[in-house]
């Protein structure tokens, strides 16, 4: 999105030199490995780097302009717009580019699973309005992440945005809600991620509650407990969406989509109802939730029914998201570790379970930031894990013993344990133990780089 230049200087109440040589619109980017002749450069700052040390380079690379904190570091005869921070900036000017956008906002959030209902919203979402659909790739859901997303979309190319809006502190989800207003907003529950950092439950809660803080229509898990218990504060009935194991919804007020098993989506609003005969590929129920909860939003957004309910054979995953692979022993990996929480752990050990196999073979990592919680998290995942009859359990991460302890306390005999304490370690016992026919699961916090221990296997 191009923003008027006056328009920028009045936002961020910056000081400009040189403005003889302003160019009439901005088109900002932040990295000069991505920077056309006539961008404006913005001087990003983090632990590990400064984007003033780059805006040299940015005016050799053509740059109009450069957005900088440090007025020192504006070399070069092109006009600088000097602010007090060059994030606050960033995410101002991603606010003015969503003002300027006239297509549908989609706002997704939640504890657990909001990546892949982002990818499968997107899916969705090009039934109707095609290849002008835009969501950023990964799990870019930062301030850094949402601007630049915010500040891609132009109305001559997009008519859709979907922006996932994650939270690692207490209030985030608001701070990103005022740049993104989206006109739609998912919450697909509110878990246990990153409660070390958010202090408190309460506190998680209130941060994700906040995606509808600009009047965004709502659309909620039923299976979410503080969701439905939230509902009433919302100014209108919200969207329910359900992963179901029988036909039988849930009495409630508003809509509800639920998707049954995994061969009927049914559409209710009132005493009116629609089904039609769906095909789910996707393993997990927590992904037919995340599935459902994508339709949902579909519907909200105007993709017709009959479309949705044909589209669900073909939604595929994110990358990093229950990927199987054949490995050379015979065996099958299934590496589930782009990232781990409480909730996504379990279910991943829930799906996992379903999985034909001669042995089940968790290598299961620690979670990070859960806070007090931490270690009944991990029993509770361990035990879980025994419950599903796992044949060899290998633990791993600050919280290997806790993950032991709650598989014993499940029945797992300690000889089926396995700890390591590295991913060499879990390699070797793989690759000494393992036989043709073990599905192997590799699930555990992102910090684990637990995708060395199947490269290891692949090799």
């Amino acid at each position: 999105m191009r923003i008027p230049f006056d328009v920028a200087v009045e936002a961020l109440r910056a000081r400009v030199l040189r403005p003889h040589r302003a160019p009439a619109f901005l088109r900002v980017v932040t990295d000069t490995r991505t920077l056309e002749p006539g961008d404006a450069f913005l001087a990003l700052c983090g632990d590990r780097y400064d984007g003033h040390e780059f805006t040299d380079r940015a005016v050799e690379r053509g740059a109009a302009a450069v957005i900088v904190a440090r007025a020192d570091t504006a070399a070069g005869d092109v006009t600088a717009l000097v602010v007090a921070d060059t994030l606050g900036a960033y995410m101002k000017l991603a606010g003015l580019a969503r003002a300027r956008f006239r297509g549908s906002v989609l706002g997704i959030t939640g504890s657990a699973g909001k990546t892949t209902t982002k990818f499968f919203a997107a899916q969705l979402l090009q039934l109707r309005f095609g290849s002008r659909v835009l969501s950023a790739p990964a799990n870019e859901n930062n301030e850094i992440g949402v601007s630049k997303l915010l500040l891609a979309a132009d109305n001559d190319e997009h008519d859709a945005l979907v922006v996932e809006m994650g939270a690692r502190k207490f209030g985030d989800i608001s701070a990103l809600v005022e740049i993104v207003r989206p006109d739609v907003g998912v919450l697909t529950n509110i878990g246990d991620a990153h409660l070390e950092i958010m202090g408190s439950r309460e506190r998680l809660e209130e941060t994700k509650w906040a995606i509808f803080g600009r009047g965004a229509r709502a659309v909620l898990n039923l299976d979410d407990a503080a969701s439905v218990r939230r509902s009433p504060e919302l100014a209108r009935a919200p969207h329910w969406f359900l992963s179901a194991d029988s036909g039988e919804d849930r009495p409630t007020a508003g809509r509800l989509t639920s998707l049954v098993g995994t061969d009927l989506l049914i559409d209710r609003a009132g005493e009116v109802a629609r089904s039609a005969p769906v095909e789910v590929r996707v393993p997990g129920a927590h992904n037919r939730a995340n599935a459902a909860a994508a339709a949902a939003a579909a519907l909200e957004l105007g993709v017709p029914f009959e479309e949705i309910a044909a589209a669900l054979a073909d939604l595929r995953l994110p990358e990093g998201r229950y990927e199987k692979t054949t490995l050379p022993s015979g065996a099958t990996a299934i590496f589930d570790a782009y990232n781990a929480n409480a909730a996504g752990t379990l279910a991943a050990l829930d799906a996992f379970a379903l999985e034909p196999a001669s042995r089940h073979i968790a290598v299961l990592a620690s979670m990070a930031e859960l806070g007090g919680e931490a270690g009944a998290l991990h029993e509770r995942v361990g035990a879980r894990a025994a419950e599903h009859a796992v044949d060899v359990l290998l633990v791993g991460g600050e919280f290997a013993e806790r993950l032991a302890r709650g598989a014993r306390d499940a029945g797992l005999t300690p000889e089926r344990i396995v700890f390591f304490a590295t991913n060499r370690d879990a390699s070797s016992w793989l690759a000494e133990n393992g036989r043709e026919g073990d599905v192997i699961l590799l699930k555990g916090s992102r910090k684990y780089k637990l995708e060395e221990v199947l490269e290891e296997m692949c090799s």
